[in-house]
């Protein structure tokens, strides 16, 4: 399985269409919505505030992407308008995906940098601004595609200084983070893992944390919290999910919930989805 197929089976990437048009004028986006978002500036000029002080000017095609909920206004206050795609981005439970957190936000990159992309925008566009029969679906799936070409980006170029596409984007740190992420229920351990990558124990641990940012302990506690998680919103019993992420029972999966969340599985459950009652009780 390659890198990012072996990080992406984990998450439910969706993406929705809500503009794509000329626009003049203010655009707010709140937080509280719990979706990112993904913004394809055609053509035009526009201002985005909310991502650091003061204000960022756009004068070229470019993606913006808010890989998670954020506050950002985005002003269109030349003498023309602005053409524009945007669109929400949701990766499941997004606090718990790895690849999120290695992202800056915003992730900026102008479309001349990507220019092996110039057949997928030019189909984008396409369906964005033409009422052809089906176009808020084919807008959809065009925005996933393009967020999955923006992580290729990133590892490609660099663009994440440390975390978990940083790591995807090292060839032997690579092979340990595919093998993990493909099957997290294994015996894994400091040996296995860097047996996998190829390299000693000590030097496996050391470069892991100095490009990942965590020990490899760490980082295979989260990810397998990230995908019991996942599995519990499916509604999966705890026993199911525990053996899945390679735990022996309930009781030592609860305990890695405790200790890395400060709750058990049913009491996350409840709090990442009040309404899931019946779910929750599917962890009891």
């Amino acid at each position: 399985m390659d890198r990012l197929t072996a990080l992406l089976s984990h998450f439910e990437l969706r993406s929705h269409l809500y503009f794509s048009g000329r626009k003049c004028g203010v655009m707010d986006f709140g937080a509280n919505d719990g979706v990112g978002h993904l913004h394809v500036l055609r053509s035009g000029h526009l201002s985005l505030y909310g991502s650091g002080p003061g204000r960022l000017e756009l004068n070229q095609p470019t993606v913006l992407f808010y890989p998670y909920p954020t506050v950002h206004r985005l002003s269109i206050e030349g003498p023309e308008d602005a053409e524009l795609v945007c669109a929400s981005v949701a990766f499941g439970h997004a606090d718990g995906n790895a690849a999120l957190k290695s992202l800056p936000s915003p992730l900026l990159v102008p479309l001349s940098e990507m220019p092996q992309q110039g057949r997928l925008l030019d189909v984008l566009f396409d369906e964005a601004f033409n009422a052809h029969c089906g176009h808020q679906a084919a807008v959809d799936r065009l925005m996933e595609v393009l967020v999955i070409q923006l992580l290729r980006h990133v590892m490609k170029t660099g663009t994440a200084q440390s975390g978990t596409l940083a790591g995807l984007a090292d060839s032997r740190l690579a092979k340990a983070l595919v093998a993990v992420h493909t099957d997290p229920g294994r015996e894994w351990t400091l040996v296995t893992m860097a047996a996998v990558a190829g390299m000693s124990r000590a030097r496996f641990a050391a470069h892991f944390q100095d490009v990942i940012g965590l020990t490899p302990g760490d980082y295979l506690a989260n990810w397998r919290i990230s995908v019991a998680q996942r599995l519990l919103r499916k509604g999966q019993v705890i026993t199911a999910v525990a053996d899945a992420v390679g735990y022996s029972g309930p009781g030592a999966l609860s305990r890695l919930f405790v200790q890395h969340l400060g709750l058990t599985p049913r009491q996350w459950l409840q709090t990442a989805d009040p309404a899931s009652e019946a779910t929750a009780a599917s962890t009891r």
